[in-house]
């Protein structure tokens, strides 16, 4: 089994990065697809990122789109997201996901928070204004 462990979140003022970092126990990094979702306080959880097992297929929220980097490190079993010029909207807990790997190509494909069988604890990232 896979656990997920998510760090790297803080307070930061707008305009500035992050780099969240998800650790991934287990042996069966490689064989994972990962994404990152948000929660702001009163909202629904958001898709945010998502990289496929080979790295080659990555997907973004539009709201994010040239400003957040998911990547993933399989020597490491940690999966990224860099954070640049961030805005108070981008407020919320980030939470690692991860899925076996599947036949998946599209964005809705990796969007919908039910095909996750893995979640870690979140990291709380606060950006002021």
């Amino acid at each position: 089994q896979v656990q997920l462990v998510e760090s790297g979140g803080g307070l930061v003022q707008a305009g500035g990065s992050l780099r969240l970092s998800c650790a991934a126990s287990g042996r069966t990094f490689n064989r994972f697809e990962f994404a990152w979702f948000r929660q702001a306080p009163g909202k629904e959880r958001e898709f945010v990122a998502s990289i496929s097992w080979s790295g080659g297929a990555r997907f973004y929220v539009d709201s994010v789109k040239g400003r957040f980097t998911i990547s993933r490190d399989n020597a490491a079993n940690t999966v990224y997201l860099q954070m640049n010029n961030l805005t108070p909207e981008d407020t919320a807990v980030y939470y690692c996901a991860a899925v076996k790997g599947g036949s998946r190509l599209y964005y809705d494909d990796y969007a919908a928070s039910t095909i996750y069988e893995r979640w870690g604890q979140g990291t709380q990232v606060t950006v002021s204004s």
